[in-house]
């Protein structure tokens, strides 16, 4: 099971933040509110005295398990890059998604700290098979499905005066800027995202923007395997969600960011 043997390969990192490099290698429809709050920031550029929230008091607006029923709340996995200089690309233009796209600050934050949101996996109605009674063909299908729920790295960050407002601002223009792909290395690891597509954002906090990058499957014959990533703002804090659905992205199946991630961490922060 040559396939299968690369696909545990690729669940022993499911919550990493670049979880597709490792298995590497979109719809229309930007947000206008965010298009338009977006212009409204600019105008308002250097009159916003707005004081970023201390580390404590961020970490303190961080999902809890209470908030958020059918989900794993947990603190990063290791494999996610502790710091933003851990994280380079290729084109400068590229760096606030990949920062983005690994729970870090997209911009020149004061403060900031993340987590991770499992969706928690779903009892079969059906008894299962012992391993030994099984085909090859059903222990692969088992496996891929119980990969099959979003794991999804929240990132919150906090800035002092417009900081948030131009935060946003950079990854808005990277996703304009970057659809052309763009190549994202943390340590030793490299992924080469081949597209970049803007895609319908939650329209939550005062301005939102979602993308989708894509990049080629390991062992797939030349599947592309699209991550998702949404950014909003609300006041001078950003979130920025990054969802990786492996047992999807194996079985070419569509999955978003999940809304009850972005509804509860909104509902967090008004």
């Amino acid at each position: 099971m040559k396939r299968s043997s690369g696909i545990r390969l690729c669940a022993t990192v499911a919550v990493s933040a670049l979880s597709l490099a490792l298995i590497t290698g979109c719809s229309d429809g930007g947000s206008d509110k965010a298009e338009s709050n977006t212009e409204n920031a600019a105008q308002g550029a250097g009159k916003n005295t707005a004081k970023a929230l201390t580390a404590a008091e961020l970490k303190k607006l961080l999902l809890a398990k209470s908030d958020l029923v059918g989900y794993e709340i947990a603190p990063v996995d290791k494999s996610v890059p502790a710091t933003k200089t851990a994280v380079t690309v290729d084109k400068q233009q590229c760096q606030p998604l990949a920062w983005a796209m690994s729970a870090q600050a997209p911009g020149d934050a004061a403060s900031a700290t993340n987590e991770t949101a499992t969706e928690a996996k779903k009892a079969s109605a059906s008894p299962s098979k012992s391993v030994e009674d099984m085909t090859e063909k059903e222990m692969e299908d088992a496996f891929n499905a119980s990969l099959d729920h979003p794991v999804t790295l929240i990132g919150l960050s906090s800035y002092d005066g417009d900081g948030a407002e131009k935060a946003f601002k950079s990854v808005s223009d990277g996703v304009k800027s970057c659809s052309g792909g763009f190549a994202l290395t943390v340590g030793k690891d490299s992924t080469k995202y081949t597209g970049v597509v803007t895609e319908k954002a939650s329209n939550s906090g005062d301005e939102s923007v979602a993308f989708g990058a894509s990049s080629v499957m390991e062992d797939s014959g030349g599947q592309k395997g699209t991550v998702h990533t949404e950014v909003v703002r609300h006041g001078n804090t950003l979130v920025t969600y990054y969802t990786v659905n492996l047992g999807a992205l194996i079985a070419n199946k569509a999955y978003t960011v999940p809304s009850t991630v972005i509804d509860a961490q909104a509902a967090k922060l008004k």
